[in-house]
Protein backbone atom coordinates (compact mmCIF):
# COMPACT_ATOMS: atom_id res chain seq x y z
CA UNK A 1 0.00 0.00 0.00
CA UNK A 2 3.08 2.29 -0.50
CA UNK A 3 1.95 3.51 -3.68
CA UNK A 4 -1.26 4.79 -2.35
CA UNK A 5 -3.06 1.33 -3.72
CA UNK A 6 -4.85 -0.87 -1.83
CA UNK A 7 -3.32 -4.32 -2.15
CA UNK A 8 -5.34 -7.44 -1.59
CA UNK A 9 -5.33 -7.51 1.69
CA UNK A 10 -6.63 -3.70 2.16
CA UNK A 11 -9.14 -4.75 -0.39
CA UNK A 12 -10.72 -7.24 1.98
CA UNK A 13 -10.57 -4.94 5.22
CA UNK A 14 -11.61 -1.46 4.34
CA UNK A 15 -13.36 -1.97 0.54
CA UNK A 16 -17.10 -1.27 0.97
CA UNK A 17 -17.57 -3.63 -1.67
CA UNK A 18 -14.55 -5.64 -2.11
CA UNK A 19 -16.44 -8.11 -4.62
CA UNK A 20 -16.57 -5.38 -7.47
CA UNK A 21 -12.74 -5.68 -7.10
CA UNK A 22 -12.11 -9.25 -6.40
CA UNK A 23 -15.52 -10.99 -7.42
CA UNK A 24 -14.47 -14.28 -5.70
CA UNK A 25 -14.66 -12.53 -2.40
CA UNK A 26 -18.26 -13.60 -1.63
CA UNK A 27 -20.09 -16.96 -0.50
CA UNK A 28 -22.25 -19.24 -2.78
CA UNK A 29 -24.33 -21.02 -0.49
CA UNK A 30 -27.15 -23.47 -1.81
CA UNK A 31 -29.35 -25.88 0.02
CA UNK A 32 -30.27 -29.40 -2.17
CA UNK A 33 -32.94 -31.68 -1.99
CA UNK A 34 -31.46 -35.01 -0.77
CA UNK A 35 -27.82 -36.19 -0.44
CA UNK A 36 -26.85 -35.10 -4.18
CA UNK A 37 -25.90 -31.80 -6.16
CA UNK A 38 -28.55 -30.71 -8.90
CA UNK A 39 -28.09 -29.42 -11.92
CA UNK A 40 -30.82 -27.03 -11.62
CA UNK A 41 -33.24 -28.02 -8.55
CA UNK A 42 -32.57 -26.44 -5.53
CA UNK A 43 -34.91 -25.48 -2.08
CA UNK A 44 -32.53 -22.27 -0.82
CA UNK A 45 -29.97 -20.09 -2.71
CA UNK A 46 -28.18 -17.34 -1.54
CA UNK A 47 -24.91 -15.60 -2.53
CA UNK A 48 -23.15 -13.15 0.33
CA UNK A 49 -21.27 -10.40 0.16
CA UNK A 50 -19.52 -7.08 1.36
CA UNK A 51 -17.46 -6.72 4.08
CA UNK A 52 -16.24 -9.27 6.13
CA UNK A 53 -18.45 -9.40 9.28
CA UNK A 54 -21.75 -8.67 6.47
CA UNK A 55 -20.19 -12.16 4.71
CA UNK A 56 -20.02 -13.73 8.12
CA UNK A 57 -23.19 -12.74 9.19
CA UNK A 58 -25.06 -13.73 6.01
CA UNK A 59 -23.66 -16.98 5.78
CA UNK A 60 -24.36 -18.12 9.27
CA UNK A 61 -28.28 -16.96 9.16
CA UNK A 62 -28.15 -19.29 5.95
CA UNK A 63 -26.76 -21.84 8.08
CA UNK A 64 -29.07 -21.49 10.79
CA UNK A 65 -32.42 -21.44 9.16
CA UNK A 66 -31.61 -24.90 7.44
CA UNK A 67 -30.81 -27.58 10.13
CA UNK A 68 -33.33 -29.19 11.97
CA UNK A 69 -34.36 -28.72 14.91
CA UNK A 70 -34.69 -31.14 18.15
CA UNK A 71 -36.69 -30.96 21.54
CA UNK A 72 -33.66 -32.35 23.36
CA UNK A 73 -35.79 -34.25 26.12
CA UNK A 74 -38.07 -30.65 26.81
CA UNK A 75 -41.76 -30.37 26.02
CA UNK A 76 -43.15 -30.45 22.84
CA UNK A 77 -44.47 -26.96 23.48
CA UNK A 78 -40.49 -25.26 23.70
CA UNK A 79 -38.63 -24.03 21.03
CA UNK A 80 -36.46 -26.71 19.83
CA UNK A 81 -32.24 -26.64 20.01
CA UNK A 82 -30.32 -26.67 16.29
CA UNK A 83 -29.09 -30.38 16.08
CA UNK A 84 -25.87 -28.76 15.47
CA UNK A 85 -24.56 -25.71 17.92
CA UNK A 86 -23.93 -23.23 16.14
CA UNK A 87 -20.67 -22.84 17.52
CA UNK A 88 -19.59 -25.38 15.08
CA UNK A 89 -20.24 -23.18 12.42
CA UNK A 90 -19.21 -19.82 13.79
CA UNK A 91 -15.42 -21.65 13.73
CA UNK A 92 -15.78 -23.11 10.67
CA UNK A 93 -16.97 -19.94 8.43
CA UNK A 94 -14.28 -17.59 10.58
CA UNK A 95 -11.19 -20.50 9.23
CA UNK A 96 -12.34 -20.50 5.76
CA UNK A 97 -13.06 -17.14 5.76
CA UNK A 98 -9.78 -16.15 7.19
CA UNK A 99 -7.24 -19.21 5.71
CA UNK A 100 -8.78 -19.57 2.23
CA UNK A 101 -6.17 -19.03 -1.21
CA UNK A 102 -7.61 -15.34 -2.47
CA UNK A 103 -5.25 -15.48 -5.39
CA UNK A 104 -7.58 -18.88 -6.67
CA UNK A 105 -10.04 -16.98 -8.71
CA UNK A 106 -13.20 -19.01 -6.92
CA UNK A 107 -15.40 -18.00 -4.17
CA UNK A 108 -16.35 -20.54 -1.12
CA UNK A 109 -19.06 -22.49 -1.52
CA UNK A 110 -21.60 -23.75 1.45
CA UNK A 111 -23.67 -26.90 0.44
CA UNK A 112 -26.09 -27.96 2.40
CA UNK A 113 -27.25 -31.55 1.76
CA UNK A 114 -29.86 -34.15 3.99
CA UNK A 115 -27.18 -35.76 5.77
CA UNK A 116 -23.86 -33.47 5.48
CA UNK A 117 -22.95 -29.63 5.51
CA UNK A 118 -19.96 -29.04 3.57
CA UNK A 119 -18.09 -25.94 3.09
CA UNK A 120 -15.36 -25.50 0.34
CA UNK A 121 -12.53 -23.46 -0.08
CA UNK A 122 -10.26 -22.61 -2.29
CA UNK A 123 -6.99 -23.65 -2.03
CA UNK A 124 -5.24 -26.41 -0.30
CA UNK A 125 -3.42 -26.21 3.28
CA UNK A 126 -0.51 -24.55 2.91
CA UNK A 127 2.84 -25.74 3.73
CA UNK A 128 3.73 -28.80 5.40
CA UNK A 129 0.27 -28.89 6.88
CA UNK A 130 -1.92 -32.06 7.29
CA UNK A 131 -5.84 -32.75 8.07
CA UNK A 132 -4.06 -34.62 10.98
CA UNK A 133 -1.93 -31.55 12.16
CA UNK A 134 -5.35 -28.80 12.24
CA UNK A 135 -7.25 -31.67 13.80
CA UNK A 136 -4.90 -31.44 16.85
CA UNK A 137 -4.21 -27.88 16.20
CA UNK A 138 -1.66 -27.32 14.32
CA UNK A 139 -1.98 -24.15 12.17
CA UNK A 140 0.05 -22.45 9.34
CA UNK A 141 -0.99 -19.19 8.64
CA UNK A 142 -1.79 -18.39 5.13
CA UNK A 143 -2.72 -14.74 6.05
CA UNK A 144 -0.90 -13.10 8.47
CA UNK A 145 -2.22 -9.84 8.52
CA UNK A 146 -5.57 -10.85 7.43
CA UNK A 147 -5.94 -13.10 10.82
CA UNK A 148 -4.22 -10.13 12.49
CA UNK A 149 -7.01 -8.05 12.19
CA UNK A 150 -9.58 -10.69 12.62
CA UNK A 151 -7.93 -11.49 15.99
CA UNK A 152 -8.76 -8.16 17.16
CA UNK A 153 -12.52 -8.77 17.18
CA UNK A 154 -13.53 -8.19 13.58
CA UNK A 155 -14.92 -11.76 13.71
CA UNK A 156 -15.01 -14.00 16.51
CA UNK A 157 -11.75 -15.66 16.49
CA UNK A 158 -10.85 -17.27 19.51
CA UNK A 159 -6.90 -18.39 18.68
CA UNK A 160 -4.35 -19.10 16.20
CA UNK A 161 -5.31 -23.28 15.37
CA UNK A 162 -7.81 -23.71 18.08
CA UNK A 163 -10.85 -23.18 15.84
CA UNK A 164 -11.18 -26.91 14.46
CA UNK A 165 -9.77 -28.24 17.58
CA UNK A 166 -13.01 -26.38 19.01
CA UNK A 167 -15.60 -27.69 16.43
CA UNK A 168 -14.43 -31.22 16.87
CA UNK A 169 -14.88 -31.04 20.99
CA UNK A 170 -18.82 -29.76 20.11
CA UNK A 171 -19.34 -31.95 16.49
CA UNK A 172 -16.80 -34.91 16.58
CA UNK A 173 -19.04 -36.14 13.70
CA UNK A 174 -16.33 -33.88 11.32
CA UNK A 175 -14.64 -34.01 7.84
CA UNK A 176 -11.61 -32.75 6.51
CA UNK A 177 -10.71 -33.20 2.61
CA UNK A 178 -7.43 -31.46 1.48
CA UNK A 179 -7.31 -31.42 -2.57
CA UNK A 180 -4.20 -30.63 -3.59
CA UNK A 181 -4.69 -31.38 -7.39
CA UNK A 182 -8.04 -29.70 -7.56
CA UNK A 183 -6.78 -26.53 -5.17
CA UNK A 184 -9.32 -27.23 -2.56
CA UNK A 185 -10.55 -28.00 1.18
CA UNK A 186 -13.22 -29.29 2.20
CA UNK A 187 -15.16 -29.29 5.26
CA UNK A 188 -17.54 -31.91 5.94
CA UNK A 189 -20.31 -31.44 8.60
CA UNK A 190 -22.33 -34.82 9.28
CA UNK A 191 -25.88 -34.54 10.32
CA UNK A 192 -27.74 -37.06 12.71
CA UNK A 193 -30.34 -39.19 10.33
CA UNK A 194 -33.65 -37.70 10.91
CA UNK A 195 -35.49 -40.15 13.00
CA UNK A 196 -39.12 -41.05 11.72
CA UNK A 197 -41.97 -43.43 12.84
CA UNK A 198 -45.10 -44.46 10.47
CA UNK A 199 -46.24 -43.73 13.80
CA UNK A 200 -44.68 -40.40 13.88
CA UNK A 201 -45.51 -39.58 10.56
CA UNK A 202 -49.20 -40.27 11.10
CA UNK A 203 -49.00 -37.71 14.25
CA UNK A 204 -47.30 -35.47 11.55
CA UNK A 205 -50.22 -35.54 9.08
CA UNK A 206 -52.78 -35.46 11.69
CA UNK A 207 -51.30 -31.86 13.29
CA UNK A 208 -50.61 -30.27 9.23
CA UNK A 209 -54.18 -31.26 8.80
CA UNK A 210 -55.26 -28.89 11.99
CA UNK A 211 -53.34 -26.06 11.22
CA UNK A 212 -53.96 -26.01 7.50
CA UNK A 213 -57.98 -26.48 8.32
CA UNK A 214 -57.74 -23.69 10.46
CA UNK A 215 -55.58 -21.47 8.35
CA UNK A 216 -55.88 -22.62 4.79
CA UNK A 217 -53.23 -20.33 3.54
CA UNK A 218 -50.49 -21.36 5.63
CA UNK A 219 -47.34 -21.84 3.27
CA UNK A 220 -45.23 -25.07 4.18
CA UNK A 221 -42.24 -23.23 5.36
CA UNK A 222 -44.52 -21.79 8.39
CA UNK A 223 -46.37 -25.30 9.21
CA UNK A 224 -42.68 -26.57 9.33
CA UNK A 225 -41.55 -23.79 12.41
CA UNK A 226 -45.33 -24.25 13.64
CA UNK A 227 -44.64 -27.80 14.33
CA UNK A 228 -40.46 -27.28 14.76
CA UNK A 229 -39.87 -30.13 11.87
CA UNK A 230 -38.16 -30.00 8.20
CA UNK A 231 -39.71 -28.22 5.81
CA UNK A 232 -39.15 -30.86 3.39
CA UNK A 233 -40.87 -33.24 5.77
CA UNK A 234 -43.96 -31.14 6.05
CA UNK A 235 -44.12 -31.25 2.03
CA UNK A 236 -43.64 -34.76 1.82
CA UNK A 237 -46.08 -35.63 3.97
CA UNK A 238 -48.56 -32.74 2.27
CA UNK A 239 -47.70 -34.77 -1.04
CA UNK A 240 -48.79 -37.63 0.65
CA UNK A 241 -52.13 -36.32 2.07
CA UNK A 242 -53.05 -35.00 -1.04
CA UNK A 243 -52.06 -38.44 -2.63
CA UNK A 244 -54.84 -40.23 -0.23
CA UNK A 245 -57.68 -37.64 -1.25
CA UNK A 246 -57.39 -35.86 2.52
CA UNK A 247 -56.14 -32.70 1.31
CA UNK A 248 -56.05 -30.10 -2.08
CA UNK A 249 -55.01 -26.99 -3.15
CA UNK A 250 -57.69 -24.56 -4.27
CA UNK A 251 -56.26 -21.81 -6.67
CA UNK A 252 -52.27 -21.25 -7.67
CA UNK A 253 -48.93 -22.06 -5.55
CA UNK A 254 -49.36 -18.40 -4.96
CA UNK A 255 -52.37 -16.85 -3.46
CA UNK A 256 -54.18 -20.22 -3.38
CA UNK A 257 -55.54 -21.68 -0.09
CA UNK A 258 -55.68 -25.59 1.12
CA UNK A 259 -58.97 -27.01 1.76
CA UNK A 260 -58.79 -30.18 4.25
CA UNK A 261 -61.05 -32.67 3.11
CA UNK A 262 -63.29 -34.62 5.78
Amino acid sequence: MDDGMLNLTGVLLFAEKPEWIKPQFIIKAIRYPGNAIHASEYLDTEDFSGTFPEIFEGAMAFIMRNPRKVQAGKGVNTPGVLEIPPVVFEELRVNALVHRDYLVSAPIRLFVFDNRIEIISPGHLPNNLTVEKIRTGNSNIRNPILASYVAKGLLPYRGLGSGIKRALEDWPDIDFTDDRDGCLFTVTVHRKEEKSSEKGSEKSSEKILELLKAEPDLAARVVAERLEITQRAVEKQIANLRRDGRLRRIGPARGGRWEVLE
